[in-house]
């Protein structure tokens, strides 16, 4: 028998209208991407990018951003100040309809902006509608004029609160904790994105001040400003990195309502890190800029490497790849009528600026290499030997295959694999060390649970080429047992797990394994990691044991919280667990591998250049940004002079 759904009207009284900003406070993630700690900052960005569009109309010469004690924002600029006059067909202020009303602003057209990143008018009101409160005081030279808006509602008129002979806009609000996840902001991420904005507009002072108590002396205040521009960008990129010519290499051009600039520069790296804008907007999945330049890049330096030789006749041409081995290059693009996709505007598509790069680029990049013969030959060396070690990969890569394809097994023979083949929920533990291997293998879930032990210490591929990946017996077996490549190669639907499970000892070596082989998913699977694949075990690092009764603790405190609740006077049993190899089995199981008791962190890529950079500093050769990294961010002192 089958049962019938009840049947429920659906007339005109089941449509919705949602009014003002209901609707963004009704789906918040349409409009920002998500309600986490990334959504928190983005209300941020959205306000400074109103002061960054009055730096662009040339009005705006200083922004200051403050997180106040309560984790509210202030953000205050020179500019010319919102409109305050009323709107003659709204009938209510100008800076009212931007704060309230969605698609309101001053960059669609009316001549208010040339150039904006805000050109879907959804910011301020956007930030209000999230906000518990938000005040906004704007100064046009003769007064001052305010309004308080809670929950996207204003809570009176605008009114004149002062005279004043200075412009501008200071904007403060607070976060509303029914939408958010988290209310404290980080000083690092929003230093992060403003020195980005002070680097894309030349000679524009940005302060970042942090007045909350906690906050470290050496973080309290930032003031950041570049007359160098975006060729400062990339010498900040590089900072951590060997560059193998001095200057860094500027073009620029301009095409009626588009401008176009580019500054790249060469480390001694084996990764590219092209950074991309338009109209001040981080276009992290690229676009038709980064497209024009890419393709005008390979011609460029294929045609040189032809014309003087280092390319024979018979030669296959450079491929992209080789030309942008250890390239930072920064993008950026102005255009009045900017094409992004959707709100968050991750990628331009603009057809015109394909054209505007690409030719910049062919033009004078070409000239540059004429002018400058001994740059050009460090360029295209570097770039042939980038080839060379691609074609020396593909070759062990081949190789590879067909020693894999006459063996009886194309497994790793000390993987012991899991029964089930759903990688939807199959999961593999890569284990440091034989003796927390044996006990993985005994204690896990042999139906769903695949464990891989590894001896020893692996390549540091931040070091080295992929040439050098193949046939590396620590990593290898890595590679097989995923089954879905690397580098170009990859391809996570081939993935033959749905977790890749690091699994540790809890001490410096352990740490350095973790930070070897994150940087080996980092630079050869990185997909793997952007997928939310990645995972590290987190063993317990005691047992406290006390008549029938044995509970862990994963950190100090943890152990003198259980050991207060334990207390009768009675002194329990602690076991420190110096390594994986001490547990047995059934420990292991119950501590580290059970779903049901476990603790595992998802390892997430929330910020591609900042992770690069990490990578940079511990993994690179330079030591004194990594003995910086180790003094700033360790909880113990230590002697780094040992």
């Amino acid at each position: 028998m089958t049962s019938v759904p009840v049947q429920t009207e659906y007339d005109e009284n089941q449509i919705q209208v949602l009014e003002g900003l209901e609707a963004v406070r009704k789906r918040p993630g349409m409009y920002i991407g998500s309600t986490t700690t990334r959504g928190l900052h983005h209300l941020v960005y959205e306000i400074v990018d109103n002061s960054i569009d009055e730096a662009l109309a040339g009005f705006c010469t200083e922004i200051q951003v403050t997180i106040e004690k309560d984790n509210s924002i202030t953000v205050v600029d020179n500019g010319r100040g919102i409109p305050t006059g009323i709107h003659p067909k709204e009938g209510v202020p100008a800076v009212e309809l931007v704060f309230t009303k969605l698609h309101a602003g001053g960059k669609f057209g009316g001549g208010g902006y040339k150039v904006s990143g805000g050109l879907h008018g959804v910011g301020a009101s956007v930030v209000n509608a999230l906000s518990v409160f938000l005040e906004v005081e704007i100064s046009d030279g003769s007064h001052v004029h305010y309004q308080r808006y809670e929950r996207g509602k204003k809570c009176a008129a605008l009114k004149q609160i002062g005279d004043t002979d200075k412009t501008g806009t200071k904007v403060h609000f607070k976060p509303d904790g029914e939408i958010f996840d988290d209310l404290v902001y980080s000083f690092d991420t929003l230093l992060l994105r403003l020195r980005e904005q002070a680097f894309l507009n030349a000679g524009v002072t940005i302060v970042l001040r942090d007045d909350r108590d906690d906050a470290p002396e050496n973080k309290k205040e930032e003031t950041l400003c570049y007359e160098g521009g975006i060729k400062e960008f990339v010498t900040y990129e590089n900072r951590n990195k060997e560059a193998i010519h001095p200057d860094v290499i500027y073009v620029n051009a301009v095409r009626e309502t588009c401008e176009a600039e580019v500054a790249m520069q060469y480390n001694d790296g084996y990764s590219e890190n092209i950074i991309s804008f338009a109209n001040n907007i981080n276009t992290t999945e690229g676009g038709t800029h980064e497209t024009g330049y890419k393709a005008a890049l390979t011609k460029v330096i294929n045609d040189y490497a032809r014309k003087y030789g280092f390319l024979k006749e018979n030669d296959e041409n450079l491929k992209g790849e080789d030309v942008r081995e250890g390239l930072t290059c920064i993008i950026s693009v102005k255009v009045t009528e900017a094409q992004f996709e959707g709100q968050t505007k991750t990628k331009l598509g603009n057809g015109e600026m394909r054209s505007l790069v690409e030719k910049m680029v062919n033009e004078k990049l070409g000239e540059f290499f004429e002018e400058n013969p001994s740059v050009a030959k460090i360029v295209v060396d570097k770039a042939l030997t980038a080839s060379r070690a691609r074609e020396a990969a593909k070759r062990a890569r081949e190789n590879t295959r067909r020693k894999s394809a006459l063996e009886s097994s194309t497994l790793p023979g000390k993987l012991a694999d899991c029964s089930d083949r759903d990688n939807t929920y199959t999961e593999i533990y890569i284990v440091e060390g034989d003796s927390a291997g044996g006990s993985a293998k005994q204690g896990r879930d042999r139906r769903f649970q695949a464990i891989l032990p590894l001896w020893g210490k692996m390549l540091n591929v931040e070091k080295a080429r992929m040439d050098k990946v193949y046939g590396n017996d620590k990593l290898m077996p890595v590679i097989t047992a995923l089954g879905a490549g690397i580098g170009d190669d990859f391809d996570i639907t081939k993935i033959r797990y749905g977790k890749v499970v690091i699994m540790a000892d809890a001490d410096v070596d352990g740490a350095h394994i973790r930070t070897l082989m994150l940087t080996f998913f980092f630079r050869f699977m990185r997909p793997l990691i952007e997928g939310g694949h990645v995972y590290i075990a987190q063993p317990p690092l005691y047992k406290i044991s006390k008549g029938k009764t044995d509970r862990y603790a994963y950190s100090d405190a943890e152990l003198q919280q259980i050991l207060a609740e334990m207390e009768d006077g009675r002194q329990p049993a602690i076991q420190r667990y110096k390594g994986l190899g001490e547990m047995n089995p059934e420990q292991l199981w119950e501590t580290t591998m059970n779903p049901e008791t476990r603790i595992m962190l998802q390892v997430n890529l929330e910020d591609a250049r900042q992770a690069d950079e990490t990578f940079t500093i511990l993994m690179g050769d330079k030591v004194e940004p990594r003995r910086k990294f180790i003094e700033d961010y360790s909880s113990t002192v230590v002697n780094l002079d040992i």
